[in-house]
């Protein structure tokens, strides 16, 4: 029995070692949010779809989302560029982490300046081995901010 508890433990080490090793670094993560913003920006369905969620959703200060609602929104945005800086990640075990940064962007929606620094953030968890966004929201800053 002793024996059996001691190759457990080792087991449940190990793995745990392995798991936490798995969780993504600051600068993977950014580089994935910068992945789904640069493929939005492009208007490219097929890469955003690599990025984030089938089941996403969004909140923004015009309502929430969802995947339909941020695919038809895509093809109404003409972002000039981004920019993200302040970027913040808090891992939650080895298969959810949550990233908060402002994004500044030049660009108009529906034809309307757009522009602006926007505070945003995601929640991330890893699907079927990969990282997906399942949660983002973005808020302008107010005038002064």
């Amino acid at each position: 029995m002793k024996k059996l508890l001691s190759y457990m433990m080792t087991a449940l080490i190990a793995t745990s070692a392995i798991s936490f090793a798995a969780a993504p670094t600051e600068e993977q993560m950014m580089e994935k949010e910068k992945g789904a913003w640069q493929a939005f920006k492009d208007k490219n369905a097929d890469a955003f779809k690599k990025f984030v969620s089938a089941e996403m959703v969004g909140v923004y200060d015009d309502g929430m989302s969802d995947m339909a609602k941020e695919l038809a929104d895509m093809q109404k945005w003409d972002m000039k560029s981004f920019e993200i800086s302040n970027f913040k990640q808090t891992a939650e075990g080895p298969n959810g982490v949550a990233v908060t940064y402002v994004v500044k962007v030049e660009g108009t929606y529906n034809g309307k300046d757009a522009s602006g620094t926007y505070n945003a953030g995601s929640v991330w968890v890893k699907e079927r081995g990969n990282w997906k966004a399942i949660f983002h929201t973005n808020m302008k800053q107010a005038a002064g901010s």
